[in-house]
């Protein structure tokens, strides 16, 4: 009868996007990944035989998530999450190095990539810690220790080095601010990111003149009740010291490459063989798809290779010259549509566990999405995040499965939570 009502109430919205994108993502991975000579359509031994092998498998992955009881994920949200921080602790001395990563674990030639699953197992966390009753995000207490929750596999993932995957974990903030967070922890985030870009650009002491005056704008609009010198004061010299402090951590705690990247997203440097090539390249296959694309395995961007790793970060570069404006149209939309399901099925939940969760897997696709297109057509630096669902990897098309389908089953559930 449990299994039943799990069936009868999943939804199979949210499963039919779901599916439509693996499928397109499949079709994307075998056009830009089917060798030009090949004497045979299909061959396990290749990437897109690989892939699918990988989506056969998610399907006993499926029946498993559902057919666990949905209470057990809230019960036993802790355990879960410090064995993800055990499987990223393990990386520093049983990793396997691809590309100057630790990020993955090897059996033989299978490898798993833990902060895939890590996600997933934070977002259970951070659920099952705002669930207490007696949570408070006002509290400073409670905000620091939801804060810790979210910054711990950051802090693991980061060394590695792997930026792309430890910036996902920052949307979860938002997933807080939505809790109660104060919103100024939102703002300093964006003042942060702002402040950063400006001082790649321009002087710091021109900056921090622009912000003092800013700073005098609105204490002189503020009510006479409400200034405070001190504070003002504060802010200016938290503002002066950030932005003397970029330059530093620029040249000495970001790689070359990551310093590259950023130089040429911002126009300071110019490199079209050299680190801006596959921006570069993914800008001229996308642009050359026009309005309905070249057509299915006709791309010829994608067929001669001229965008390297396409099957995986630059995935959405097919979609772009083979489907055209159209097409990525579509594909964005299926994933807007996805999102924003989520966020309807989160609203309606019964329980704060599984409104925060689906909140938080929300924000895990939102993130995801985004940075990659954005990444892809040139107006965010290469920083290696997969498009979720569509990129090559059995470790992300599994996490983001096991991350959607644990929502779908707390859903499912929900008429057995009165």
């Amino acid at each position: 009868m449990k299994n039943q009502a799990v069936s009868s109430n999943i939804d199979w919205i949210s499963i039919l996007i779901y599916s439509a994108l693996v499928i397109m993502g499949w079709l994307n991975i075998y056009s830009s990944s089917l060798p030009i000579d090949t004497d045979t359509t299909f061959d396990f031994g290749e990437i897109y035989g690989k892939q699918l092998l990988f989506i056969i498998f998610t399907i006993p992955l499926i029946f498993v998530v559902l057919s666990v009881d949905g209470k057990f994920y809230e019960k036993y949200a802790s355990i879960i999450f410090a064995i993800a921080l055990v499987a990223l602790v393990g990386l520093f001395f049983f990793g396997k190095t691809i590309a100057g990563q630790r990020c993955w674990y090897a059996i033989g030639s299978f490898t798993i990539q833990p902060s895939e699953f890590a996600k997933a197992a934070t977002a259970l966390a951070l659920a099952k810690y705002l669930s207490d009753v007696q949570v408070n995000l006002k509290d400073l207490n409670r905000q620091f220790q939801a804060l810790i929750i979210v910054f711990l596999p950051i802090i693991l993932i980061l060394p590695q080095p792997d930026p792309g995957s430890a910036l996902i974990y920052t949307v979860f903030i938002l997933v807080l601010h939505r809790e109660g967070l104060p919103t100024i922890y939102v703002w300093s985030g964006f003042i942060a990111i702002i402040l950063f870009v400006l001082a790649l650009i321009l002087e710091p002491l021109l900056i921090i003149a622009i912000a003092l005056a800013i700073v005098v704008i609105i204490y002189l609009r503020s009510r006479i009740a409400n200034r405070n010198i001190v504070a003002s004061a504060l802010v200016m010299v938290l503002i002066s010291g950030y932005v003397f402090s970029v330059d530093y951590v620029f040249e000495n705690v970001f790689k070359q490459h990551h310093r590259d990247r950023f130089n040429i997203l911002l126009g300071k440097q110019v490199d079209l063989r050299g680190v801006g090539y596959n921006t570069n390249q993914s800008e001229i296959a996308i642009g050359s798809g026009g309005w309905f694309g070249k057509g299915f395995l006709e791309g010829t961007q994608t067929k001669g290779g001229f965008v390297p790793e396409q099957h995986t970060d630059y995935i959405f570069t097919t979609v772009g010259e083979e489907w055209g404006f159209v097409g990525s149209l579509v594909v964005i939309a299926l994933f807007a549509c996805l999102i924003l399901r989520v966020i309807y099925l989160s609203e309606r939940q019964k329980t704060k566990f599984s409104r925060v969760y689906g909140y938080c897997v929300a924000g895990i696709l939102f993130i995801h999405f985004f940075v990659n297109v954005a990444m892809v057509v040139g107006i965010f630096p290469t920083i290696g995040v997969p498009l979720p669902l569509f990129s090559y990897g059995g470790s992300g098309l599994w996490a983001f499965t096991i991350l959607l389908f644990i929502f779908l089953k707390m859903d499912a559930n929900k008429v057995n939570e009165w």
